[in-house]
């Protein structure tokens, strides 16, 4: 049976409504989604999580969204939160390819989005789901009229040698080794590890509290990722740095970079950032990789930047698009 945990200090937001999905090829997804709590309604924003994270993680956030006037829509991707596994160890976040979160993303949009939710549709992505977005809108499937890409997973900074690594992970997984964890992997959640010298977080108390979630969601925080995965990321990161790309997305794209991330190359970003053709980056100079459970005055810096590049829609341009069968671009 799907829950919404709650702990102490990490209370499930009221109001929701959590349901289970159902992709294309048979994978059942964990999905809960919020009305906002003010009168004028701006649009819907759908959270697109980075690799181990769960919907307890973005319980702030999802009340932050609220009181700004959006709907919201979060889900955990397959493989995690308690979304349906692939391999027999629930511990370990594996996909056997990243064409699968295409899958649950269309599964979120059919069952959740369009038939049920405010237009303007917007993403809101961290980490791998930057990745995913981005394919998203190179390939011309995403459902959103705008992403908003915080520290997005277009190089990973904790591999020492990622052009070995790569090669390595295509070797095993051609090996049948895709199911296992990477070398030296465990089934230990990076959530769950000691606040000194952490990678994701420069706040105790957020860092703390999301420790907490991660014990209490159990599995659903999980390890370290298999090597199908691994090789998975590295074949899209590749993808994403051709110089290309970036010019060919005609979503427009807000990246927030994490100037002290050790986990995904902020470099890569501002890089990704300079050829698209309507975006822009904004560089948080001491923020680590989980922008959004930062310290206060990072994350008001980051609110400040989502606030001018996603204003709300008027109602009359939403039902103009919706009989026109468009989706409306706040602007």
């Amino acid at each position: 049976m799907l829950t919404l945990r709650s702990t102490p200090d990490n209370p499930v937001p009221p109001g929701g409504t959590l349901q289970s999905v159902q992709t294309e090829d048979g994978i059942t997804l964990r999905a809960a989604h919020w009305r906002p709590t003010t009168r004028r309604v701006k649009g819907t924003i759908c959270l697109l999580q980075g690799r181990a994270e769960f919907i307890e993680k973005y319980y702030e956030t999802i009340g932050e969204l609220r009181g700004r006037g959006f709907a919201v829509v979060a889900f955990d991707w397959r493989g995690q939160g308690e979304s349906q596994r692939q391999v027999r160890d629930a511990h370990c976040g594996h996909v056997a390819r990243f064409d699968d979160y295409r899958r649950d993303l269309k599964a979120i949009e059919e069952a959740i989005l369009r038939p049920t939710m405010p237009l303007p549709h917007i993403g809101l992505a961290h980490s791998m789901g930057g990745a995913v977005a981005f394919t998203g809108a190179l390939e011309g499937w995403l459902p959103f009229s705008r992403i908003v890409a915080l520290a997005p997973m277009l190089s990973i900074r904790m591999v020492r040698w990622p052009a070995a690594a790569a090669i390595l992970a295509r070797a095993l997984h051609a090996l049948g080794f895709g199911r296992r964890y990477i070398p030296f992997g465990s089934a230990v959640s990076i959530a769950t590890k000691p606040f000194a010298g952490n990678r994701l977080s420069g706040d105790p108390v957020r860092y703390a509290r999301n420790a907490a979630a991660a014990r209490d969601v159990g599995a659903g925080a999980v390890g370290d990722p298999s090597i199908a995965w691994l090789a998975a990321a590295f074949r899209a990161m590749a993808r994403l740095a051709d110089p290309r790309v970036p010019a060919a997305i005609r979503v427009p794209v807000l990246i927030v970079g994490a100037g002290a991330d050790p986990v995904c190359g902020t470099a890569a970003s501002e890089r990704f950032a300079q050829r698209l053709r309507a975006g822009h980056i904004v560089i948080l100079p001491d923020a680590r990789h989980e922008i959004l459970s930062e310290r206060d005055a990072i994350r008001q810096d980051f609110w400040a930047a989502f606030d001018a590049f996603v204003p709300g829609t008027d109602p009359a341009t939403i039902r103009h698009a919706e009989t026109k069968g468009a989706v409306p671009v706040a602007v």
